[in-house]
């Protein structure tokens, strides 16, 4: 149950991430860009974080690589919005 969960989490943030970017494409709103960073870096954290507990659970840790995906995901953002606002 979890394994689809973690799947379907993977590519909600896959298609947000796009349809952000087909939004920026057709908008040039910069803030659209960075959103899609955003969740283009959630789902690779998402993607990281199947292959860590259901691919690989026992062999590999990939917790530090999941939280650095989901910090820089976190941090386009709010540089994006700290850019914007000024």
């Amino acid at each position: 149950m979890a394994e689809g969960v973690y799947m379907l989490c993977a590519v909600t943030s896959i298609l947000c991430a796009l349809l952000l970017l087909r939004g920026y494409r057709a908008t040039r709103a910069r803030l659209l860009f960075w959103a899609s960073l955003c969740f283009g870096f959630l789902a690779l954290n998402n993607v990281i974080l199947y292959i860590d507990l259901v691919v690989l659970p026992t062999q590999i840790d990939l917790f530090w690589y999941r939280n650095t995906s989901a910090v820089a995901g976190m941090l386009m953002l709010v540089f994006g919005l700290v850019w914007e606002s000024s």
